[in-house]
């Protein structure tokens, strides 16, 4: 079988029992499948929830906490007693695990961003497990996920995952709630997904996680918009589980599209996490050339501004019809203002581009 990268996603439902405690049944059930992967040669970057589920019971909640102080607290405790008990368990397979907690600032800030990428590549060609999770400790609420199928996503598309494999509780998407609905049928393949999928998605989530279905849905669709060709949204049991998944054999909804094109990690920061400073108008002859034709955005084709942005910055473009797309700017908005609708002749700047073509990404 092909060397893939994977990122398999195991949800707070799927890792503990109703009390809130890690079930050791199911945790050895996902030990034994995410060894099987790695020993068939597969690299595994393994995003786990249930640092709050593990820790709220030490702390002596009787429940999943909901004030933001208390989910920290029992993170805080549960994120060790987790992570110990993967590290555990994993090194009788002589698996090396790495620890990695991340926050939203780590995507939307460029060098963090690169950074991340860095230190995963270099974890995954050295054969080691990383487990990631949100800094819950930490994190505000402006900063967080949501929920880790959302971290999932991002992560999967920052290391550019061959396929997102989310485990969950229940075995896929369904038209209308299987819960409530006894007439609902599960959608096993989709090659995108639209408003009316969202919408058929649940919202409702377990005692013990965030996410419901909703969040999963919302999550491949980032995936996806990323490049990470399949992703998966199910349930299985034992060792082979996810070489089952892997195979296209899963008990669940696969969302797959081998046509999807890869975006580079620069592209990704611009199209999904980059915050936008401002916007530029341009002109038919310059969309024509930079929608259709693929080139760089240059001075003369700029016919307005808005928004104070410096050499960096990430800007979106609009023509005659609305947004275009989004890019790193290679002028100051001074500059540009100074520059826009002439040639490149006719000016002084340190660069020929507005926005050079590699570092566009159409929406």
């Amino acid at each position: 079988m092909e060397k893939k990268r994977i990122v398999v996603k195991i949800g707070s439902s799927s890792l503990t029992n109703e009390k809130g405690e890690i079930d050791q049944l199911k945790f050895h059930d996902h030990i034994q499948a995410i060894a099987k992967l790695k020993q068939t040669g597969h690299e595994v970057i393994l995003v786990s929830s249930g640092a709050v589920a593990c820790g709220f019971r030490k702390l002596g909640y009787s429940s999943r906490p909901v004030t933001l102080k208390g989910k920290q607290a029992a993170a805080a405790v549960g994120q060790s007693l987790l992570v110990q008990s993967y590290t555990e368990q994993l090194s009788t397979y002589d698996i090396v695990t790495a620890q990695i907690l991340l926050t939203r600032t780590d995507f939307s800030k460029k060098d963090r961003y690169k950074n991340a990428y860095a230190t995963l590549s270099e974890l995954l060609d050295r054969s080691v497990l990383p487990i990631i999770n949100e800094n819950d400790t930490v994190s505000i609420k402006e900063l967080t996920f949501g929920d880790n199928d959302m971290l999932s996503a991002l992560v999967s598309g920052l290391v550019h995952a061959d396929q997102l494999i989310i485990l969950t509780d229940i075995n896929g998407l369904y038209n209308a709630n299987p819960k409530k609905n006894p007439d609902a049928v599960r959608i096993n393949r989709l090659t995108e997904i639209t408003e009316e999928q969202l919408e058929f998605a649940t919202a409702e989530g377990s005692k013990v996680g965030t996410g419901g279905m909703q969040s999963k849905i919302h999550a491949a669709k980032i995936a996806y918009d990323l490049g990470v060709k399949k992703v998966f949204i199910g349930r299985g049991k034992g060792e082979n589980k996810l070489l089952e998944i892997l195979n296209g054999k899963g008990d669940g909804t696969y969302i797959e599209n081998d046509q999807l094109p890869v975006l580079n990690s620069q592209k990704q920061w611009i199209s999904i996490f980059s915050p936008v400073a401002g916007k530029i108008t341009i002109d038919h002859g310059a969309e024509i050339a930079l929608i259709e034709h693929g080139k760089s955005l240059l001075p003369a084709g700029v016919i307005g501004l808005n928004g104070e942005f410096s050499i960096g910055d990430v800007v979106e473009v609009y023509g005659t019809d609305g947004l275009l797309g989004r890019g790193e700017i290679f002028y100051s908005s001074e500059l540009l203002k100074k520059a826009m609708g002439k040639k490149t002749s006719e000016i002084d700047a340190p660069f020929i581009e507005v926005i050079h073509r590699d570092r566009w990404v159409r929406i």
